[in-house]
């Protein structure tokens, strides 16, 4: 059953931080830090797993068995990205109940056409409001528990203005949603508008150098998110720090000199949980 603490803490003024995770290394890490939620990128979960682009490439089955694994490790409740749904009404039915039983507390299912695209790029249309409301309508009913939550997420800003985004957004929270998330606001203003507007607890989406400005902590409070993902923040550092590491190695042929700083490998080691094995060794050795 899903963890009742997303939905209680939710409740709370104050802004839940979710770092996004895309690997069973960074989960493991951001395990360390003590969060009260991580989220489980779409955009990085695909990269990462397949190596390949966030655009409706990965199948149910791909992502699904991502989340049992993610799931299965994480201390603090899993948000999952669960994109369109992967198809029609019954399959939103089947994704629902797929996610939950893999262990994620929340799912988040967005309004785009299939193939779905990341939402900090061009190209992203969106199905008729009825249709989402439908899928949000079967989401709400198909769910084992109420702590499980649904996202209903909104892409129709970039395309098709705010002011539609907003009139998504309540249709998708009387059809049964627990969070909302407008995608891809413009302006800070256009993020406090959301604010004013909409009455159900709001995800702020913070994608460095994406459509929307990174706020601070103190910032998304005043404007009434209750939630913040960095979906690719870690992402993006890692790839920072091995592209520089890479570079060093191609430029002289060894990591000897390297000034990229280098996580300590005794302290990777004890991450991936090896003392575990290493006792284990030794209660069994001759």
């Amino acid at each position: 059953m899903a963890d009742p603490f997303l939905r209680q803490r939710l409740d709370q003024a104050s802004l839940l931080v979710a770092p996004g995770i895309y690997d069973m290394v960074s989960l493991r890490l951001a395990n360390t830090f003590g969060f009260e939620a991580l989220y489980m990128t779409g955009y990085g979960t695909v990269a990462s797993h397949l190596g390949l682009p966030d655009a409706g490439l990965a199948t149910y089955s791909d992502m699904v068995g991502r989340v049992k694994a993610f799931a299965s490790q994480a201390v603090a409740p899993l948000i999952a990205d669960g994109d369109t749904g992967y198809g029609g009404l019954l399959n939103v039915r089947h994704t629902i109940r797929g996610y939950e039983e893999a262990g994620a507390s929340a799912i988040q299912l967005e309004d785009q056409e299939f193939p779905k695209k990341c939402g900090h790029t061009p190209g992203r249309r969106v199905i008729p409001m009825e249709d989402m409301v439908k899928k949000i309508r079967v989401a709400a009913q198909s769910r084992a528990s109420k702590d499980f939550l649904i996202i209903a997420r909104t892409d129709a800003r970039t395309s098709l203005g705010l002011d539609e985004a907003l009139r998504r957004a309540e249709a998708y929270a009387k059809a049964g949603a627990d969070i909302l998330f407008v995608e891809s606001p413009e302006s800070e203003e256009e993020m406090r508008t959301i604010g004013r507007a909409l009455g159900l607890p709001l995800v702020a989406n913070m994608v460095e150098k994406g459509r929307t400005p990174v706020l601070s902590k103190a910032e998304l409070e005043s404007i009434g998110y209750r939630l913040a993902i960095f979906p690719v923040a870690a992402l993006l550092a890692g790839l920072q720090a091995m592209s520089g590491l890479y570079a060093h190695i191609k430029a002289t042929g060894s990591s000897k000199g390297c000034p990229t700083p280098l996580y300590d490998f005794s302290e990777l080691s004890l991450l991936m949980g090896f003392q575990d094995v290493w006792d284990f060794d030794k209660s069994h050795a001759d």
